[in-house]
């Protein structure tokens, strides 16, 4: 018969413990593009206004992002987290009604 306990070198004593601290990971946030679509109705000088205005772009690269909407149907405004995109998107949209213009402005993930 054996008895595990009485063998020699197994202690049955208290036991000592290392606590390991777990750095959490940090992950970055999802980014999303902003995106303004091009129609026939918004008027070319009405997209610039709006890439300064709530995309703090400067005259010529608003001219360029609005040029590029108008020759490819689609111009990225800037690249956001989740809330900042959907807050400008709102901004924008809500301005173009304001002016009573269709332009339409959406968010995609990157």
């Amino acid at each position: 018969m054996s008895n595990d306990e009485n063998r020699p070198g197994n202690t049955t004593g208290p036991t000592t413990s290392v606590i390991t601290k777990v750095k959490p990971k940090t992950k970055r946030p999802n980014l999303y593009r902003v995106l303004i679509l091009n129609d026939d109705y918004t008027p070319m000088e009405f997209v610039v206004h709006v890439l300064e205005k709530f995309f703090q772009k400067d005259v010529e690269a608003a001219t360029k992002i609005m040029l590029h909407v108008h020759h490819h149907g689609i111009g990225e405004c800037g690249v956001f987290t989740y809330e900042i995109a959907e807050t400008k998107v709102t901004q924008v949209m809500d301005f173009a009604r304001k002016h009573q213009h269709p332009l339409q402005c959406v968010m995609e993930k990157k």
